[in-house]
């Protein structure tokens, strides 16, 4: 699962518009952009959350050179109290639907967090597999080059970052 930049505020605006047509929220069509800005920064939070550990975990993997950078994250994060390797699309979810109820932009909230869930995460999860998406349009770009190599790896990486600046990813 993978959450870019550059998807946040689309995010943002599919969250809204599914949850106030359903009628799960009531906003004042006045208040729908601070709510979206709202979703948004708790998407951006994750972000930077996520790369934070993985930063963190990272330098410790190298420190002390026999740990993963996964295990090394999961501890991170269970030590700040989060449960972001676990289940990192619950963890957004939970955050949102507090979100909801904690701004004075939302007038009203008409369905259980349940019900909220139910919908949010299709949105989500539509919206983080965007990365086995790329890996496959990547790889049918340079499928004339032996992978493993050091130039199939060069070319991937390259085309790779040209696709996400396309798709104002990164």
């Amino acid at each position: 699962m993978r959450l870019y930049g550059g998807q946040v505020p689309v995010i943002a605006e599919e969250i809204i518009r599914t949850l106030t047509r359903g009628g799960d929220l009531e906003i004042a069509s006045e208040n729908l952009p601070e709510v979206e800005l709202d979703i948004q920064s708790v998407l951006r939070e994750f972000i930077r959350l996520d790369r934070e550990l993985t930063e963190r975990a990272k330098d410790i993997a190298i420190k002390y050179g026999d740990s993963s950078v996964g295990r090394e994250k999961r501890k991170l994060a269970k030590a700040k109290g989060l449960e972001l390797s676990d289940d990192p699309l619950g963890y957004i979810i939970s955050q949102i639907i507090e979100t909801f109820f904690h701004s004075n932009f939302v007038d009203e909230v008409y369905s259980t967090d349940n019900d909220l869930r139910r919908k949010i995460s299709p949105i989500l999860k539509r919206h983080t597999n965007v990365q086995e998406e790329l890996d496959q349009e990547v790889r049918g770009k340079i499928k004339n080059l032996e992978e493993g190599s050091a130039a199939w790896e060069i070319e991937y990486e390259k085309v790779m970052g040209n696709l996400k600046r396309l798709k104002n990813l990164e």
